[in-house]
């Protein structure tokens, strides 16, 4: 029998996420180990290619996600099947962080308790991979900054100016002699 990573004298017993993704899951930790095989094909059946990069559907530290991690979350794993320590990749929400694991060697997943359906509500459990990358870390960051950005200018603006303001930006980005516009507004602000 396959052993839970987290709770090390527990059996992993067959189980579904999403209703048709094959995982072992563990009765106790309610963690689920998901086999790099059998999210492949979950992926082919739902024509995501394995390098696709996901659309960011939420920045996920903004998202409105009451989650609680598992107690198991900063527990170091060993992989399931091969025995390899699992890495950690970060998904950082507004009021905490947790982390999925991945095989480095075989590839599989793990999810602790509730993770998964975190996962699917920011549409990246069709994507486990990429939250792996430097390139998925670097474009939270800045899709982070920009909403804190647009949050924090419409507290010292309102509502009403910080939407004029996010408007004329637009504008003036898509316009070709855009930085002029940008240029005399600052000037109007030196003075």
């Amino acid at each position: 029998m396959v052993k839970c990573p987290k709770e090390l004298k527990v059996d992993l017993s067959d189980g579904m996420l999403s209703g048709d993704l094959s995982a072992l899951c563990c009765p106790d930790c309610r963690g689920a180990w998901i086999r790099p095989e059998s999210y492949a094909e979950w992926q082919n059946q739902r024509g995501v290619g394995r390098d696709a990069e996901p659309e960011v559907a939420v920045v996920p530290s903004q998202a409105p996600i009451d989650f609680q991690p598992s107690s198991l979350d900063n527990r170091a794993a060993l992989c399931p099947d091969c025995k390899n320590y699992l890495v950690r990749g970060r998904v950082q929400l507004s009021g905490t962080t947790f982390f999925v694991e991945r095989c480095p060697n075989c590839r599989g997943y793990w999810c602790d308790r509730g993770e998964w359906e975190v996962l699917q509500r920011l549409r990246l459990d069709e994507h486990l991979d990429y939250i792996f990358s430097d390139q998925w870390q670097s474009k939270v960051k800045v899709l982070d900054f920009a909403a804190r950005e647009k949050a924090a200018t419409i507290d010292k603006l309102g509502p009403e100016i910080a939407n004029k303001v996010f408007e004329l930006a637009q504008l003036l980005e898509a316009h070709p002699d855009g930085d002029f516009g940008v240029a005399y507004l600052m000037r109007r602000f030196e003075e």
